[in-house]
């Protein structure tokens, strides 16, 4: 059985040739203008390649691509001045078709490395994309930190509270930029919401409500059964401890399992509270309660599929957070989206790039729609697009240092949020959080929820 360090070289980053960083922050630096909202006309992404001085590109892996990392690593191909080099799944289906893809777009391949940890070897790579199922995501960004590597981390970034706050120690020992993927921190017209949110475009802002809706079906009880060919289903558990295969668990039940997932409040109600409580300036609450459970069907599901979190902030603010998995019934004509309310008014951002202001008597005075336009000719859609702008804002903190949108203290303080909520669910509904850390006071059964129990030998270590 391979561990988690002892396979694996953890090579620091000085490892790494300088002169090639050197050239890279150098190269990036004189294209930042090729960026999204100034691409020189007539020039598709890949048409870069053949600039000169362009030719040194950001090398990345991706780390799971069988759903959200193929669209990140098409994305990353799409890039100027990016290849994807190396790309990692225990799924040996999903890492072919991922590898035919990235070639049609970047032409050349990317190297098949079953095992990420073999790919951060790789002294070239700059970076790794992760977007393999929760329980990967602190351990894997760890490693690749020890190895010298960039992180871009799908949210949540960490499985529980106490992985979220090793990742911080992680980007502080090995001085490199990890960045949540919170995408919409990037996107123009939902930073600008925030923007006249803060400048009091709706007076003192004193709550949030953000909301998911969907109406997902039964998973139904899982037989155990032989592990598939192409799955190495030892290195996909990692750190989690062992459990038998069952055949509902791939590629996306295990997000309602607790072994594996955080269940809908991090899958997509992370997205929501972190705007919330970018709008609202807050970090660490000091109370927070939930309701909720698996209500809608009898299976395996074990994480709610119906829960409301409320949160409650020292600044004399709070926010709360309704999901309804298997209800799509939709709040204020949207699946998704959260309304702050103010002295004044109320604003609101739905799940894309626009947002609506409305005044006390509840009339519509202000509706910014997405005008976000996409050129054609670099083969991009409008999602991919407005993700792009994230995907160089990591650039951007790679090449010059500066801070990125979702920085990793950020992302864990919403990453918390959420883990805060299903801690309480799980064990009461109440919790009384130290505003200073967001730790969990007086209460012993929620504290032991803070850490997780690992296989042995794969516990992730700073």
């Amino acid at each position: 059985m391979m561990t988690s360090d002892k396979n694996l070289s953890t090579s620091d980053s000085t490892d790494n040739s300088d002169s090639r960083r050197d050239f890279i922050k150098k190269t990036l630096a004189g294209t930042a203008l090729l960026s999204f909202g100034g691409i020189l006309p007539g020039f598709s992404p890949k048409s870069y390649a053949n600039i000169v001085g362009a030719n040194e590109k950001v090398r990345v892996g991706v780390m799971g691509v069988n759903s959200r990392g193929l669209a990140l690593a098409s994305n990353y191909a799409l890039q100027p001045n990016c290849q994807v080099v190396s790309i990692s799944d225990v799924d040996s289906r999903a890492a072919q078709k991922c590898i035919a893809t990235v070639e049609g777009i970047q032409k050349s391949k990317p190297v098949n490395t079953p095992d990420f940890r073999k790919a951060l070897e790789n002294k070239d790579m700059d970076a790794l994309v992760i977007a393999a199922p929760d329980h990967w995501h602190a351990p894997a960004a760890i490693l690749a930190s020890k190895a010298g590597k960039h992180v871009y981390l799908e949210k949540p970034c960490s499985h529980n509270p106490n992985e979220g706050e090793l990742l911080i120690e992680a980007a502080k020992k090995y001085k490199n930029v990890i960045q949540m993927g919170n995408q919409r921190r990037s996107w123009p017209n939902v930073a600008a919401a925030i923007k006249e949110i803060q400048n009091g475009i709706i007076g003192r802002t004193y709550f949030a409500k953000g909301w998911y809706t969907n109406n997902r079906a039964s998973i139904g009880v899982g037989k155990e059964t032989a592990v598939p060919a192409w799955l190495d289903y030892d290195l996909w558990q990692g750190p989690a401890p062992r459990t038998a295969y069952k055949d509902n668990l791939l590629h996306y039940n295990w997000h309602w399992m607790w072994n594996w997932g955080t269940g809908e409040a991090l899958n997509n109600g992370t997205h929501m509270v972190d705007l919330m409580r970018w709008g609202l300036g807050v970090e660490y609450p000091t109370h927070v309660t939930s309701s909720g459970g698996r209500f809608r069907f009898q299976d395996d599901w074990e994480t709610p599929d119906t829960q409301v979190i409320n949160w409650n902030f020292a600044n004399n603010t709070g926010m709360t957070w309704e999901g309804r998995s298997c209800n799509g019934r939709t709040i204020e004509g949207s699946s998704v989206g959260l309304m702050f309310y103010g002295e004044k008014g109320s604003l609101q951002i739905d799940g894309g790039n626009e947002y609506k202001v409305y005044d006390l008597d509840n009339k519509l005075v202000k509706h910014v729609k997405n005008d976000f336009v996409i050129d054609p000719r670099n083969k991009m859609n409008p999602s991919q697009g407005l993700d792009a702008i994230h995907i160089r804002n990591f650039f951007d903190g790679i090449k010059n240092g500066s801070a990125v949108n979702a920085e990793i203290v950020g992302g864990h303080q919403s990453t918390l949020l959420c883990q805060l909520g299903n801690i309480a669910v799980r064990t009461g509904g109440m919790l009384e959080i130290d505003p200073k850390n967001g730790h969990i006071k007086n209460n012993k059964a929620a504290a032991k929820l803070w850490k997780r129990d690992y296989q042995k030998g794969w516990e992730p270590t700073v």
